[in-house]
C-alpha cells in the first residue's frame, strides 16, 4: 500500500515531467552541428519572429550606450521586417534543439535558414536577414 505522501510526491514528479516534455515540444528551431549557433521561431502577436544566437565570435562589436545587457551575439527579424542585432539579457541556445546538418535548409512561416560549414544564413520573405559565423556576422 502506498502512503498519501508517496502518492503526492509521485503526482508532483509526473506533473514536472509532463511540463518539461511540453516545454521541449514547444521549442521550434534548430542548432548548427558545431552547437555554436542556435535559432528559435516565436509566433508572438500573430507575427512570426526568428531569433538566432551565436556563442563564440572572433570579435565582438562595441556595445551601444543604450544597451545595458549583452550585445553582439543575438540577432532577430520579423517575417516581413528588417533584421538586426539585439540587446538581450538571455539566450535562446538550448541543447534539446535538433541539429540542422551542414547543407540542410530549415523553413517556417516565411523564414529560410541554410546551415553550411562556413556558417548560417537566414532570411525572411523580404530577403532581409543575417549571416552568422565565428569570423564575421553580417546583417542584410
Amino acid at each position: 500500500m502506498i502512503g498519501s505522501r508517496a502518492v503526492t510526491l509521485m503526482s508532483v514528479l509526473l506533473v514536472s515531467i509532463a511540463t518539461s516534455v511540453d516545454a521541449q515540444d514547444r521549442l521550434i528551431g534548430f542548432q548548427t552541428p558545431s552547437k555554436n549557433i542556435g535559432c528559435q521561431f516565436f509566433a508572438d502577436n500573430g507575427q512570426g519572429m526568428l531569433r538566432c544566437d551565436i556563442m563564440n565570435m572572433e570579435t565582438r562589436p562595441r556595445r551601444p550606450a543604450d544597451c545595458e545587457l549583452e550585445w553582439g551575439n543575438a540577432f532577430e527579424m520579423s517575417a516581413k521586417g528588417s533584421a538586426g542585432r539585439i540587446c538581450a539579457g538571455d539566450t535562446i541556445m538550448d541543447p534539446s534543439l535538433p541539429v540542422l546538418a551542414y547543407g540542410e535548409v530549415w523553413q517556417r512561416a516565411g523564414f529560410t535558414c541554410r546551415s553550411d560549414q562556413t556558417g548560417l544564413t537566414c532570411f525572411n520573405a523580404m530577403q532581409r536577414g543575417f549571416s552568422l559565423a565565428r569570423a564575421e556576422q553580417k546583417v542584410f
